[in-house]
């Protein structure tokens, strides 16, 4: 397998957690357990929506690690049924979402089967900054 790097222009200087995050969401990409959406709900706001049908709230977790999102669910298993079929499973999941730097998690609720996290993006701000040209005594121009 050959690594590509996207990263390697002498002009990018400090990207190199780009490229790790871009190899992260890669490796995660190809599982589809639970089904999502994302949905803008507002001109800085986010929504995710997971369908976590037969999860309770207790069996839900969400973290930031990182800057990524972590929800991760976990059904206990019951001993108390004999089932004659089962279709249903009781499913663990991990599904991770890379936040930008600044994404704030507002909240999450559980209604009808749908986990529903919503998010906000900071308003960018135009930052200039002057950097003071300093002259060398000696003549040399290095120090």
């Amino acid at each position: 397998m050959t690594r590509s790097t996207y990263f390697n222009s002498p002009f990018l200087l400090g990207f190199e957690h780009l490229e790790r995050l871009l190899e992260r969401t890669a490796r995660n990409g190809g599982d589809a357990y639970p089904p999502y959406n994302i949905e803008e709900t507002g001109p800085d706001r986010l929504r995710i929506t997971l369908a976590v049908a037969g999860f309770d709230r207790d069996e839900l977790t969400i973290t930031i690690e990182e800057n990524q999102l972590v929800i991760r669910g976990r059904q206990s298993e019951v001993s108390d049924k004999t089932f004659l079929h089962r279709g249903i499973a009781a499913r663990q999941f991990q599904r991770a979402f890379v936040l930008a730097e600044g994404i704030e998690v507002m909240g999450a609720t559980l209604a009808n089967g749908l986990l529903a996290i919503d998010l906000e993006r900071p308003k960018a701000e135009a930052v200039v900054r002057t950097i003071e040209i300093k002259t060398n005594s000696n003549g040399s121009g290095l120090s």
